[in-house]
């Protein structure tokens, strides 16, 4: 996962119930200094941003930032790609600090939207339990530390919860994609729907004992192979025989390229056809039978195949979009200031 999409992560998720709040971390988590101490250069009165009446801090970015810390040191190849990086990230979280605010503003807009009191409770619950292992100790002690009260908590709680509504219904607007669009797009990106040719391969790996010599293997694969054109099922023959990984599942190892196969095994791979069981193919470590479930040629997948791939491209398309739009008219009307 990239350290963009971690970022929105910590905003952006899906089930509010479980979502953090955006400015908590894990309890004892100990600052970065040296990166608090470049953001305190950055911002030398501590405040970042003002947006409506809230103002976000210093310590409000360091706290959104800090588990992405790790990942941003160790895919960095230096220290200056390090402070560049870490630069970006810094203004996407102050970014999405203040876009926090705004959403949350804009939903209270409508005095008939309301957050149920029974839905908080029961996500704050959670996340005690989660968080805190259910010890109320332990909660009270971090809040302490964070200087904040209950009632500041179960506000980030029911800001969370506005914020991941807002967002799904954003999503939600821009969920349903015109066939003509999907048509469009497919024509005009036919290369990207280009694939090799693959074989949906099931296998029998009968494994060489001390005792076997490469004829006792042969005969054993070749009786297999004759119960298998006698009309037994090939998957119930490889669950009975097979040594391999995948016995438990009938010898099937899925649709494979050719590169997805060893030397020795793709000639014979691609030359069967469907339902196609191949001689035995004989190696140091034993006997392999071949078996092509079914078989797929090289060439533009028909759109039939790709249509529900390409309405996931548009719709994820549309909802970048139409969220950019939404929050560009948000930060307009509203107030907000940058240090």
């Amino acid at each position: 996962m990239t350290l963009r999409r971690r970022l929105a992560c910590l905003l952006l998720a899906a089930a509010p119930v479980a979502s953090l709040p955006a400015q908590a971390t894990a309890p004892g988590a100990p600052a970065a200094d040296p990166v608090a101490q470049n953001l305190n250069l950055r911002f030398a009165n501590g405040i970042v941003a003002v947006a409506e009446e809230k103002i976000i801090t210093v310590a409000d970015v360091m706290q959104y930032i800090g588990p992405l810390l790790p990942q941003l040191r160790n895919e960095a190849r230096n220290e200056k790609e390090f402070q560049e990086r870490l630069e970006q990230l810094q203004d996407s979280a102050i970014q999405d600090l203040v876009d926090r605010v705004l959403i949350v503003k804009e939903f209270r807009k409508d005095e008939k939207r309301q957050i149920p009191v029974q839905y908080i409770d029961n996500a704050m619950a959670d996340e005690i339990a989660e968080r805190f292992e259910g010890d109320r100790s332990k909660f009270l002690a971090y809040l302490r530390a964070k200087g904040q009260t209950i009632r500041d908590y179960r506000k980030e709680i029911e800001e969370n919860i506005i914020f991941s509504y807002m967002q799904g219904q954003q999503r939600k607007s821009q969920s349903v994609v015109s066939p003509v669009r999907i048509e469009t797009y497919y024509n005009e990106n036919k290369d990207r729907f280009y694939r090799e040719d693959e074989v949906h391969l099931r296998l029998i790996q009968i494994t060489r004992t001390e005792s076997e010599t490469d004829t006792t293997l042969l005969e054993q694969g070749r009786a297999i192979v004759a119960r298998q054109k006698g009309g037994e099922k090939f998957e119930d023959l490889a669950r009975q025989f097979s040594k391999d990984l995948k016995r438990s599942k009938g010898g099937d190892w899925g649709w494979l390229k050719r590169s997805d196969f060893r030397k020795e095994f793709s000639d014979v791979a691609f030359a069967l056809k469907k339902a196609e069981a191949s001689d035995p193919i004989l190696l140091p470590e034993g006997a392999f039978i071949l078996y092509a479930e079914d078989r797929r040629f090289a060439g533009i997948q028909p759109i039939d195949e790709v249509r529900d791939q390409i309405e996931r491209v548009l719709i994820q398309q549309m909802s970048r979009t139409s969220q950019e739009r939404w929050l560009e008219r948000l930060r307009r009307n509203g107030f907000v200031k940058y240090y």
